[in-house]
């Protein structure tokens, strides 16, 4: 059983791919955490964390993680889901 931060998307205010992705983890009864860009994160942090992790520096919203596994936006998150059968359950990643 995974903790709840376990799924957690950096979200924008008004960014439609961030209201698909958040529709799709609930769809799958996935629970998640948000974390809005400016306000639960600044975006300075948030290019630290992607720095940490050797990731490109986000440019859009949704940024999205699962367990230590990095996915992407919403486009992303469908591919994965679809490559690797994720359905929120077990939660095997990798």
């Amino acid at each position: 059983m995974m903790s709840e931060e376990s799924v957690i998307i950096y979200s924008k205010p008004n960014c439609p791919s961030c209201v698909k992705a958040k529709a799709q983890f609930e769809k799958m009864k996935v629970p998640y955490t948000t974390k809005n860009i400016g306000t639960d994160i600044q975006p300075q942090e948030l290019f630290g964390i992607f720095e940490q992790k050797g990731l490109p520096q986000p440019r859009t919203a949704p940024q999205i993680f699962i367990g230590d596994t990095y996915i992407g936006g919403y486009e992303a998150l469908v591919k994965y889901i679809e490559d690797t059968g994720f359905n929120g359950t077990g939660y095997s990643v990798g």
